[in-house]
């Protein structure tokens, strides 16, 4: 008989977006940068480049956090102290590219793209940043620890936690627990089922942002592991404050999430390259 299959996603938010983004999440999970990353394969290059995405990616978000937060579709998720990262990334920007780093920093095409769909989500559709929230701060909370340990251990840091302020949330004594809390924020969240599919879809289209910024980060080391050009900096060079360059893709449709930019890194790249630690360890990395 005609048995509707509305049932046949999980009931819970949380549950749903972790059951849409499954594949993805390997495809992120595999990514070359990470996997070599998990293998202690890291150099400082290639973690100042991850961290001055990041860098770029929590600005943004938190910008429009900031300018939503009492939207009543984001506000149970609102956790500043205990979450945001922009504060703790201004110190490792100072540790990695000393006192001149709102000049020095790089700002990558893809790191460029991802930030312009944050500010057309924070702008246009808020409810959306739900998803984005979840793809970042879950997998920061995940698996961060393992990513510092492993980062200190490959770049001989400090065992004080210099440059590696990104990955300690002061303000959480139980990552479990709160975790938890989120979840339960999440999923008491009141939104129609057009608003939930549009949040679910944009959580997948947050994972891909993610991987294709770690296919980027992966490309620029192979094609020069070690010399800093003058003309592959120059391209990469930004203005941290200067959010006036940052891009805005032409307005989608609502409800569609943003493929036109991703197709750039063509998908035959991103099955290939199955994944990225991120959601397993965060820097969301889970990105970055």
């Amino acid at each position: 008989m005609d048995r509707p299959q509305r049932d046949s996603m999980p009931q819970d938010l949380s549950e749903a977006l972790k059951e849409a983004t499954k594949e993805v999440h390997t495809q992120a999970e595999n990514a070359e940068f990470m996997r070599n990353f998990q293998k202690g394969q890291v150099t400082r290059k290639g973690f100042k480049l991850a961290m001055a995405s990041l860098y770029h990616v929590y600005s943004a978000l938190e910008e429009e956090i900031e300018r939503n937060k009492d939207d009543p579709v984001y506000t149970p998720l609102y956790f500043p102290e205990e979450l945001h990262r922009r504060a703790a990334l201004e110190q490792d920007m100072a540790f990695w590219y000393g006192p001149h780093w709102q000049e020095e920093i790089p700002y990558s095409p893809a790191t460029q793209r991802y930030v312009g769909r944050l500010r057309q989500v924070g702008r246009w559709e808020p409810e959306l940043l739900v998803a984005h929230a979840y793809a970042r701060y879950l997998g920061d909370l995940s698996g961060g620890q393992v990513l510092k340990k492993i980062a200190q251990k490959a770049l001989d840091l400090p065992s004080s936690g210099e440059g590696l302020a990104f990955f300690t949330f002061p303000n959480i004594a139980s990552a479990t627990k709160f975790k938890q809390l989120y979840r339960s924020r999440m999923n008491a969240l009141e939104m129609t089922p057009e608003v939930r599919r549009r949040v679910i879809e944009e959580a997948k289209t947050a994972f891909l942002l993610n991987i294709q910024l770690f296919e980027e980060l992966q490309e620029l080391l192979t094609q020069d592991p070690e010399d800093h050009s003058p003309s592959q900096t120059a391209g990469l060079r930004h203005r941290a404050g200067s959010h006036a360059q940052d891009p805005i893709p032409v307005e989608t449709p609502r409800g569609k999430p943003l493929l036109g930019g991703l197709s750039r890194a063509p998908l035959l790249r991103w099955v290939l390259t199955l994944g990225f630690v991120v959601a397993t360890v965060a820097m969301g990395f889970y990105t970055l």
